[in-house]
């Protein structure tokens, strides 16, 4: 089965390179497709601090991409674990979410701060943050996990 997926939008700005660290020195600003929305898309968005941005790694070649365990970052000093147990850029689908806080919303355009996507990503969703769909209970990650993303905001 195969599913299509049409951008709503795409990144300009931001970084032209994806590096692994230092995103949240980033701004971008994800400019919707006029072909297929209205500026009232975003109306009510600019009420919310924070929005998740479901986007593709479009640069990331189908022969890299990775479907079985790994070091992340290819640090053997961390365990290997499957590709479902960490978020690097490889991974079947390249499927991307991140959580950006707002800057501005004007038309079609929204501005967000530490979007880890390149300029001209393809952006396949915009969710506002609701707390009510934050995690419930207690969050438990390995210590590889907090280590990788030490620097990475």
């Amino acid at each position: 089965m195969s599913i299509e997926i049409v951008p709503i939008g795409f990144v300009r700005g931001g970084r032209a390179e994806a590096r692994d660290d230092d995103w949240d020195r980033e701004q971008a600003v994800i400019e919707l497709d006029s072909g297929q929305f209205q500026p009232d898309a975003l109306a009510g968005l600019k009420d919310f601090s924070h929005v998740e941005v479901l986007f593709h790694f479009h640069q990331v070649a189908v022969d890299k991409i990775v479907s079985a365990a790994r070091h992340p970052r290819g640090r053997t000093d961390w365990p290997k674990v499957g590709i479902f147990a960490q978020r690097g850029r490889v991974r079947p689908n390249r499927l991307a979410v991140t959580v950006c806080p707002i800057i501005a919303v004007n038309g079609l355009s929204l501005t967000v701060q530490g979007l880890d996507a390149i300029d001209g990503t393809p952006v396949f969703d915009l969710k506002p943050y609701l707390s009510g769909f934050a995690p419930r209970g207690e969050i438990k990650e390995p210590g590889w996990a907090k280590e990788i993303m030490a620097d990475y905001w």
